[in-house]
C-alpha cells in the first residue's frame, strides 16, 4: 500500500487532483470528516489537534493544528501566488481594462462584507474582532461548484471568478499580515527577507534543482513564522517571484511547470488536512441555531451571504458605470450575480482568519467556525440554484446558435444576413408544406376505403 505507484496510476492520480471538481470534493470530504470526528470522538480529535512536535530549538515545536494552518496552508498560498503572477503577466490582469472589472469587484466584495459584519455586530452589542472573517473567498470550493454546476456557462465566467478569487486571496493575506501580527521579531523578519532575496536571485540566474529551492523555502518559511508575521506570507511571496512568461524554446514557463507539480500536493494534502483540523467544531445544543442569535456570528453569515453578493455585483456594476471597464460580451449581469453569490463561499481562508481573530477564546473561535461553515453552505446552495438557471439560458442560446434547419452544414444564425439563405429557407418551408399535403391526402384516401385505413 505504501509502495510507489506505477507511473500510469501516479499520473492519473496527479491529473485528477489538478481538476477543480476532485479538489473541491476532497476538501468537502475533509470538512465532513472533521465534523463527524469532533462530535463522535471529541477527545481523540482534540488530542491529535493539540499534539506537539517539531524542533523546539528553532521555535517550531508546534501542534498538529498549527502545522496544518501555518505550514501546509503555505503550500496553498504558494499556488495562489503563482496563479496571481500568471494572471498579472499573461491572464486577465495583464490588460488594465479587462482587469479593472474583477479587481474592483473583488475589493468591493471585501469591503461590503466587513461593513455588514460591523453594522450587524455593533447594532447587536457584539465585538468587532471578526470583521475580516467574511471578506475571503475560497478558490478551491468556488471553482469546484462552478465546474460541477456551470458546465454550459461561458469560459469568461470562470476567468472572472478565478481573477476575483485570486485578488481576494491576495488582499486577505495583506489583512492577515497587517491586522493580525501582534509583535514582530525584526531579526527573524530580516532573515526571511534575505532568504527571499536569495530565492529571487537564484531564479534570475536560472539555477535549477529542487534540492536548492526546497531547503531554502523551508528556511524562509521558518524565519517568517518566528518573525510573528503569518507564515503563509512566505508562500505567496515565493509564488509571485516565479517567472510565468515563456521564453523562446520553452513549452511552458517555470511558474507553470512548478504549479503543475505542486498543485496535487496542495489539493490532495495541504488544504484537506487544514480543513480536517480547522473545521472540527463541536455541535452541542444550539450551536448552529445560536449562530443567528449572536451578533458576531450573525454578522459573519450575513457578510458571506449578503455582503459578498452585494459587494461583488455592485462593484462590477459600478466599475462599468464609472470606469472604462466593460463586461465581457459573452456574459450577462445575471451571470455576474450568480458568481457574486458563489463568492460567499469563504471556507478555507475565512476559517484561518477566524482562528486569528478570536485567538485565545476557544468558545468564540468555535462559534465563528460554525458561522463560516453555515454561511458557506448557504452561499453554495443559493449560487447553485442561480447557476443552474443560467445554465438553462445559455444552453438554449447555444442550441439556437447551432440550429441548422436547412441542413446546409452552416448554422442558420451565420446565414441570416445572406439573401440566398432566405431563398433556401422559403424553398425548405415550401417542400415541407407540400410533404404535409401529400401525407394528408394519402391519409384521407385510406380512410375512404371500405376496410378502413391501411
Amino acid at each position: 500500500m505504501l509502495n510507489r505507484l506505477p507511473l500510469p496510476e501516479r499520473n492519473f492520480l496527479a491529473d485528477a487532483l489538478r481538476t477543480e471538481t476532485v479538489g473541491g470534493l476532497i476538501l468537502l470530504v475533509a470538512a465532513v470528516a472533521a465534523l463527524v470526528w469532533a462530535n463522535v470522538q471529541g477527545s481523540s480529535y482534540t488530542a491529535v489537534s493539540d499534539f506537539h512536535f517539531g524542533p523546539a530549538a528553532l521555535g517550531l515545536d508546534l501542534s498538529v493544528e498549527h502545522w496544518a494552518a501555518d505550514g501546509l496552508l503555505a503550500v496553498f498560498f504558494f499556488v495562489a501566488g503563482v496563479e496571481l503572477k500568471r494572471e498579472l503577466v499573461a491572464g486577465e490582469l495583464r490588460d488594465p481594462k479587462a482587469a479593472a472589472l474583477p479587481v474592483i469587484a473583488a475589493l468591493c466584495g471585501m469591503v461590503v462584507p466587513a461593513l455588514v459584519y460591523v453594522l450587524t455586530s455593533a447594532l447587536g452589542g457584539g465585538g468587532l474582532d471578526g470583521w475580516a472573517v467574511p471578506t475571503a473567498t475560497d478558490i478551491a470550493f468556488a471553482l469546484a461548484v462552478l465546474a460541477v454546476l456551470g458546465t454550459s456557462l461561458p469560459g469568461a465566467l470562470r476567468a472572472f471568478l478565478l481573477t476575483l478569487a485570486v485578488v481576494d486571496d491576495l488582499f486577505a493575506i495583506l489583512i492577515i499580515a497587517v491586522f493580525f501580527t501582534e509583535s514582530i521579531d525584526f531579526l527573524a523578519l530580516g532573515g526571511a527577507f534575505l532568504g527571499l532575496a536569495l530565492f529571487w536571485i537564484l531564479l534570475r540566474l536560472g539555477v535549477r534543482g529542487w534540492w536548492v529551492y526546497v531547503p531554502l523555502a523551508l528556511a524562509i518559511w521558518g524565519l517568517m513564522y518566528n518573525s510573528g508575521v503569518h507564515a503563509t506570507i512566505a508562500g505567496v511571496a515565493m509564488g509571485l517571484m516565479l517567472r510565468c512568461t515563456r521564453r523562446e524554446g520553452e513549452a511552458v514557463s517555470p511558474g507553470e511547470r512548478i504549479e503543475h507539480l505542486v498543485r496535487p500536493l496542495s489539493a490532495g494534502l495541504a488544504v484537506p488536512l487544514f480543513a480536517l483540523f480547522a473545521a472540527g467544531i463541536t455541535l452541542r445544543g444550539d450551536a448552529l441555531a445560536g449562530v443567528f442569535t449572536r451578533p458576531e456570528t450573525l454578522g459573519i453569515v450575513l457578510g458571506l451571504v449578503v455582503g459578498k453578493t452585494v459587494g461583488v455585483f455592485g462593484g462590477a456594476w459600478l466599475a462599468t458605470r464609472f470606469t472604462k471597464a466593460e463586461l465581457n460580451r459573452d456574459l450577462a449581469w445575471a451571470d455576474v450575480f450568480a458568481v457574486a453569490a458563489l463568492a460567499g463561499i469563504g471556507f478555507t481562508v475565512s476559517l484561518l482568519i477566524g482562528e486569528l481573530a478570536f485567538a485565545g477564546d476557544e468558545e468564540k473561535t468555535n462559534e465563528a467556525k460554525a458561522a463560516v461553515l453555515l454561511g458557506s453552505v448557504i452561499a453554495a446552495v443559493v449560487s447553485g440554484v442561480l447557476l443552474k438557471l443560467r445554465v438553462r439560458v445559455h444552453r438554449a442560446l447555444y442550441e439556437a446558435e447551432e440550429r441548422d434547419e436547412d441542413a446546409s452544414g452552416v448554422p442558420d444564425i451565420y446565414e441570416q444576413d445572406d439573401p440566398a439563405y432566405h431563398l433556401r429557407m422559403a424553398a425548405l418551408h415550401e417542400r415541407r408544406a407540400a410533404e404535409h399535403r401529400r401525407l394528408a391526402e394519402r391519409a384521407g384516401a385510406a380512410s375512404d376505403r371500405p376496410d378502413g385505413p391501411a
